[in-house]
């Protein structure tokens, strides 16, 4: 049987290492992630990362009165991936999404695992609580065989607790905690 391996690596930006949406416990991953991605490309691994991608009228979208912080809005340095990041992702595919989860993703994934018997996908990145849950969530449902995982310690959430918090749902939704 052929496995496919996937790393999705979740929201790297400035915006959320130490911009407008940033933290302590974000700037202390970006070791751990890059050298996760590398790991993963020399192995064959399949990467792939996302990009929180909003527009000038942020503030206009539900999101953005929900929480009005002007972040990741294309084009600025706070949407721009953390540069040790870029740098270890290399040419790897990027997938901009308007919103916490990438309904593309699942597709991207799906096609890119072609006639694989066996779909393998590890999820690292911003933030466990919104963004992290809310890719591992869409990707369970669509790959419900797929072993998945997300990597706690190349995550960060947008408090600890909250980070533990997110951990401990995707536990319960048969996701591994690595």
């Amino acid at each position: 049987m052929a496995e496919k391996r996937f790393l999705i690596v979740v929201d790297m930006q400035n915006d959320f290492v130490d911009g407008a949406l940033g933290t302590a416990e974000a700037q202390a991953i970006v070791p751990a992630v890059a050298a996760r991605i590398r790991a993963a490309r020399d192995a064959g691994e399949t990467v792939i990362a996302t990009l929180d991608t909003h527009g000038e009228d942020y503030l206009d979208t539900q999101e953005g009165r929900r929480l009005p912080v002007r972040h990741c809005i294309r084009g600025t340095a706070g949407w721009a991936l953390r540069p040790e990041i870029r740098d270890a992702l290399g040419d790897a595919l990027r997938v901009e999404k308007p919103g916490f989860g990438s309904v593309r993703l699942p597709e991207i994934v799906r096609a890119e695992a072609g006639d694989a018997d066996e779909i393998a996908i590890e999820l690292v990145g911003l933030c466990t609580d919104i963004c992290v849950v809310s890719n591992a969530l869409l990707l369970k449902a669509a790959f419900p065989e797929a072993r998945m995982a997300v990597n706690r310690a190349c995550c960060a959430g947008v408090t600890p607790q909250r980070h533990e918090a997110a951990l401990e749902t995707m536990a319960s939704c048969q996701i591994d905690i690595i």
